[in-house]
């Protein structure tokens, strides 16, 4: 392969300035602007390498210790790898994002801007989290409180060069990434020497948990993992939707792979840079990346983490526009474009920033476990049972334009409703909060499958068929 032909397979096809900006937020993405998969899997690691699980990793480990955190982290790796590759498959035959996959699959068409409403507070919580982090870590460096008017317009002040960085879309985000993750390599590196040179810092992976750790920890570490794991799958199919139509099960795994592997190598990584650190530090200093990279580099570490930052929060930007464009588009008929709605992720970034987010990650994503987990797997449930097994409907050409689906469908929403009801019983503590997450993910698409076949999936088509519609209109 030649060097022009491997530098084609790193870059989308030829679009309009207003495709690329718009980037197919409320349509299907056309045959002729799929990409390759290594075009795809460049942008991808940008999420793969965030700050985020840097922290995640210091966190895992101080709940359950080392080794015992292998077994939260394989589930997590595991189950991303198959969600992942089954949303994937799903989003590129359809071209369609998970926000207007919704409308077909189980909720209806105003109906799905619930779900999109539950996808974009995802997208808000990592960029402030993200943001958080390296807010911090310039904030630490020029003596500034984190908390202080001085930290809010750091935080601000990024947000807003990030949303410049990716008013185009996935086509930004190549190039971005296409520099961006060769200086990421270079740092690490230098950070791992420097760690290496601390005290204790060779000696890591001897650590065990801080506080309970046992069976109660364990629960802990799984419910942070199962918060992380669907999402993760899920973050992949936007950039999955660009997928070629007729791209197999073994090509979405690979996407998932090319992410996930770099991934899992930050996440160790943040556990040994937490665990050489929490001696002399703390764990709130020794898992918040912000102050880690600037203790072990100095001005170096604040560079290293806003390039990172950078990376992943165009992402977050990204994706929160795309489902917010898609929700607002059928529930209020708003249709500013998709790059305004960036400004609303920022603002409400802005807004949170004080709350100070890193010391809430366990909360957040108990709750995000209930909601977005439990989406996912109704419409997985939906896409792969009841249409392809029971064959109540449609398996191809999904629709998703309003007057073509039902505006709600009492299937899905129901479902989600009563998972998610029985979710906050755990997280409100009349069963332990660990669990609420799994019992959510099963209750969920079980009452769909029931509520899809005892109704024949009528609720997948609309009350009066649009032929009839445009016949009586005439």
């Amino acid at each position: 392969m030649s060097l022009k032909d491997v530098r084609r397979s790193l870059r989308g096809p030829e679009a309009s300035i207003d495709d690329q900006i718009e980037s197919y937020s409320t349509a299907r993405v056309p045959a002729q602007q799929r990409w390759p998969i290594p075009a795809i899997s460049l942008v991808l690691l940008g999420n793969a390498t965030a700050m985020f699980f840097f922290s995640f990793g210091a966190q895992q480990l101080f709940t359950v210790g080392w080794p015992l955190m292998l077994l939260p982290i394989g589930y997590f790796f595991i189950g991303a790898l198959v969600i992942g590759a089954l949303t994937m498959r799903m989003a590129s035959r359809e071209g369609l994002s998970q926000g207007l996959l919704s409308r077909g699959l189980g909720f209806g068409a105003r109906g799905a801007a619930v779900t999109s409403f539950i996808y974009a507070i995802n997208f808000v919580f990592y960029f402030l989290f993200e943001g958080t982090i390296v807010s911090h870590a310039i904030a630490y460096s020029l003596g500034i409180d984190i908390g202080s008017l001085g930290g809010i317009v750091i935080f601000a002040l990024v947000g807003l060069l990030t949303i410049g960085l990716v008013w185009r879309g996935m086509y930004s985000m190549s190039i971005l990434q296409t520099w961006g993750f060769p200086i990421f390599v270079v740092l690490l590196v230098w950070a791992i020497v420097a760690m290496a040179n601390q005290p204790g810092g060779a000696e890591a992976f001897q650590w065990g948990p801080i506080g309970a750790g046992g069976g109660a920890g364990l629960a802990a570490a799984m419910s942070l993992a199962n918060g992380q794991m669907i999402f993760q799958g899920l973050m992949a199919t936007d950039y999955g939707r660009f997928a070629a139509r007729d791209i197999r099960y073994r090509g979405t795994a690979t996407i998932m792979l090319l992410e996930l592997i770099p991934m899992f190598a930050v996440i160790g990584l943040g556990a040994y840079f937490g665990a050489g650190l929490v001696g002399a530090f703390g764990p709130e200093k020794a898992q918040d990346p912000g102050f880690v990279f600037v203790h072990l580099m100095g001005v170096a570490g604040v560079i290293f983490v806003v390039i990172t930052q950078i990376r992943i929060n165009v992402m977050n930007l990204y994706g929160g526009s795309i489902t917010l464009a898609a929700g607002f588009d059928v529930i209020a008929h708003f249709r500013p474009g998709r790059p305004w709605w960036m400004f609303g992720v920022w603002l409400f970034g802005v807004v949170f920033y004080a709350g100070n987010v890193i010391n809430h990650l366990d909360t957040f994503l108990a709750i995000t476990g209930v909601l977005t987990n439990t989406w996912v797997l109704v419409l997985l449930t939906d896409y792969f049972i009841c249409r392809r097994l029971l064959k109540l409907g449609r398996t191809e050409d999904i629709e998703f334009e309003e007057g073509k689906v039902r505006a709600w469908n009492p299937c899905g929403l129901l479902s989600l409703g009563a998972a998610v009801a029985v979710g906050a019983a755990g997280i409100l503590g009349l069963y332990p909060m660990e669990y609420a997450s799994f019992v959510a993910m099963i209750v969920g698409p079980v009452l769909h499958v029931i509520l899809t076949a005892a109704t024949k999936g009528r609720f997948y088509r609309p009350k009066v068929e649009p032929a009839v519609v445009e016949e009586t209109a005439r």
